[in-house]
């Protein structure tokens, strides 16, 4: 076994104390600084506080210590052996924000580490600090730049489709097509930030085909072709967005059709839901965006706190 100790600090124009409570609310359902959605969420099984555990994507961690707006420490666990934390410290009217990890890794795992897992993890660092900018001061002088090789790593590490049932509240499909000879349904996990509008989902067909329906989250299209009915849904909820498919063949010519392209269909419609879910989730505001927007709507309704007589 080896140690690895990698250690990144950048000071942030604001107070320690405006940062060290963006800091609270890290893994939180309004968490403003880990890098999600561009990457998977940090997520605990309880509020943060020491026993607190989960993690992010497949690596997995518990609350060993936390000082409330100053710092929290994550230790890992089997067979991830040392620990991660974030700390806050006033530097006058500023402060340092400052990330710390030191693992024992050994044999494979230490090309793994060299090759794709300290680049993430040094580039998500960095996003977490330019959310800690943008969230308290409104802006991130140098935001952080993927190279390609991170950017690839995200690509091919980005999450999978699931199969599942047609949800039973897609209840346009169901009532779509009567005897369909087909049907599925694939899902993805929407990750913070993500839209929940169906319509911004339609590229996902590549916004080729009409929209006959919408409601309660759920976008009908027409999908026909060659001799065959079909019709695709898709339903956005609070957790998930879900292509549904269903088909019927009319004609000779639809059933020689849809036997040769069948076989190709499942595969098309997980890869056009993995694309376009990615696709949107880069292109969202990042965490801190998304808190510094809230934050300034909250000071636009209440009126300017530095305003006249103040």
């Amino acid at each position: 076994m080896s140690a690895i100790r990698d250690v990144h600090e950048r000071i942030v124009e604001a107070p320690a104390d405006v940062v060290g409570a963006l800091l609270d609310r890290i893994a939180g359902a309004d968490d403003p600084l880990f890098p999600t959605p561009a990457w998977g969420p940090m997520r605990l099984d309880r509020p943060l506080g020491v026993g607190a555990g989960g993690g992010h994507g497949s690596v997995r961690y518990a609350v060993t210590e936390y000082e409330p707006g100053r710092r929290v420490r994550f230790g890992g666990t089997p067979p991830l052996v040392g620990f991660h934390q974030l700390t806050v410290e006033p530097r006058g009217e500023a402060c340092l924000v400052r990330h710390e990890l030191a693992v024992e890794v050994g044999g494979w795992e230490r090309l793994l580490w060299a090759v794709a897992v300290m680049p993430v993890h040094r580039t998500m660092v960095e996003e977490i600090f330019d959310n800690a900018e943008r969230a308290a001061t409104g802006s991130c002088a140098r935001p952080v730049r993927w190279s390609r090789w991170v950017r690839l790593l995200n690509r091919l590490t980005w999450d999978r489709t699931e199969t599942v049932e047609t949800p039973s509240s897609a209840r346009l499909i169901a009532a779509a097509i009567e005897s369909p000879g087909y049907a599925d349904a694939y899902r993805m996990e929407l990750r913070p930030g993500m839209p929940r509008e169906p319509a911004a989902w339609t590229g996902i067909l590549r916004d080729a085909f009409p929209v006959l329906a919408e409601e309660d989250g759920e976008l009908l299209l027409a999908v026909d072709t060659a001799g065959l009915t079909a019709r695709a849904s898709i339903l956005v909820d609070e957790r998930y967005v879900t292509l549904s498919t269903v088909v019927r063949a009319d004609s000779l010519r639809g059933r020689l059709y849809w036997g040769v392209v069948r076989r190709g269909h499942p595969v098309m419609a997980k890869a056009m839901l993995r694309r376009t879910h990615r696709r949107l989730a880069l292109a969202v505001a990042s965490a801190g965006e998304r808190a510094g927007s809230v934050a300034g709507r909250a000071v636009s309704a209440n009126g300017p706190r530095n305003g006249p007589g103040q």
